[in-house]
């Protein structure tokens, strides 16, 4: 979870004040501040249409528009990683339960030089005829290692599958492009490396769900939602592309704002600027790790915002977890991989510090 920026936190206040007095809500209001929202994302991901940009209150809601909006058949196989985030894995493994599909999780090879990239070439191998989805993240949440997204999408394309991208780990902190990478959905929460609130996100829907039906059919995702006067005269026909499947309530006053400047920051650090930023100040002292026989995966197949520390074999972790919380420095535990998430915040010192817990 990242900090929150002062610019962030402000607008967060200013905007719950408002509410004290709702007579200065006007009804522009329930819809401006979504379109800034929707056009910032959509430049961060280097996407032309907003309205390809949906407002979602969570990774699970935007996971589950896309798996309501495939047609799934018994026998269909859907791809995942092993431990992945929970949020793209609970809703994929209900419809197995529902409809008979097959989840396919592919399992990390050993930890060696070389995993990151055995890991990926077993992903392109599941992809088959049978293959319906495959869903993955940019960068694994527990150690950071990145998936090849656009060698994956030109398998995809092979066999019609689609690909759906959970990018909450990465995206805000690494570059992403859509035109690049063509993923028929990309999900993210607001609150990790786009600097906005707990409890909202955004998500990316391409031409493959122009039609699709909402999870949440709510007033506002309807052809004609901004003329209050008119809300009388139901309106059947949904918003174009993405903003049909924008979350109930959307407007969120307090949170969208916040989220919204959380992005105009980002958009002038760039997420290359803070790749560039973090190899700088983590390249030497996590070579110095691996030199003491700490695995740590190469850094051209993980992220500088995020990577994982494996222990040697037989070497206890308690120890080092007291360590590490006696020098105030926090870092999270996932699976087996002590996943270290630095920030423009940090300084090298900061790493130093870190590295020093380590001896």
């Amino acid at each position: 979870m990242s900090p929150q920026l002062r610019t962030v936190e402000q607008i967060g206040i200013q905007n719950l004040q408002n509410k004290s007095q709702p007579n200065r809500i006007t009804a522009h209001d329930f819809f401006s501040e979504k379109e800034i929202l929707r056009e910032r994302f959509a430049r961060l991901i280097r996407v032309d249409d907003p309205q390809r940009i949906a407002i979602i209150p969570s990774v699970s809601f935007g996971i589950g528009t896309a798996m309501k909006n495939i047609s799934f058949e018994a026998g269909d196989e859907i791809v995942v990683l092993e431990e992945q985030f929970p949020s793209n894995y609970y809703v994929w493994k209900q419809l197995e339960a529902e409809k008979g599909v097959i989840i396919k999780t592919i399992t990390a090879p050993p930890i060696s030089a070389g995993r990151a990239q055995g890991w990926n070439d077993k992903v392109l191998k599941a992809i088959t005829p049978q293959t319906k989805c495959v869903t993955l993240p940019m960068v694994h949440w527990a150690d950071g290692t990145k998936i090849e997204l656009t060698t994956i999408r030109d398998r995809t394309n092979d066999v019609n599958a689609y690909l759906v991208i959970d990018g909450t780990q990465s995206v805000g902190a690494m570059p992403f492009s859509i035109p690049e990478i063509k993923p028929d959905a990309l999900v993210c929460a607001g609150y990790k490396w786009l600097m906005g609130p707990y409890g909202l996100g955004v998500a990316y829907f391409g031409e493959r769900f122009d039609e699709g039906t909402p999870l949440d059919n709510n007033w506002m995702n309807h052809e004609g939602a901004e003329d209050f006067a008119n809300l009388v005269n139901y309106n059947h026909n949904l918003k174009a592309k993405g903003a049909r499947y924008d979350v109930g309530e959307s407007s969120n006053f307090i949170m969208v704002p916040m989220l919204s400047e959380g992005l105009n920051q980002l958009l002038k650090w760039t997420p290359q600027g803070i790749q560039d930023y973090l190899r700088e100040i983590t390249t030497a002292p996590l070579e110095t790790l691996r030199e003491m026989g700490y695995f740590i995966e190469e850094p051209t197949h993980r992220g500088h915002h995020l990577f994982g520390i494996y222990l040697p074999d037989k070497m206890p972790l308690e120890p080092l977890k007291a360590k590490l919380s006696n020098a105030n420095i926090f870092v999270s535990y996932r699976g087996n991989a002590i996943r270290v998430s630095p920030n423009i915040y940090n300084t090298k010192e900061d790493l130093e510090k870190l590295v020093s817990c380590f001896i």
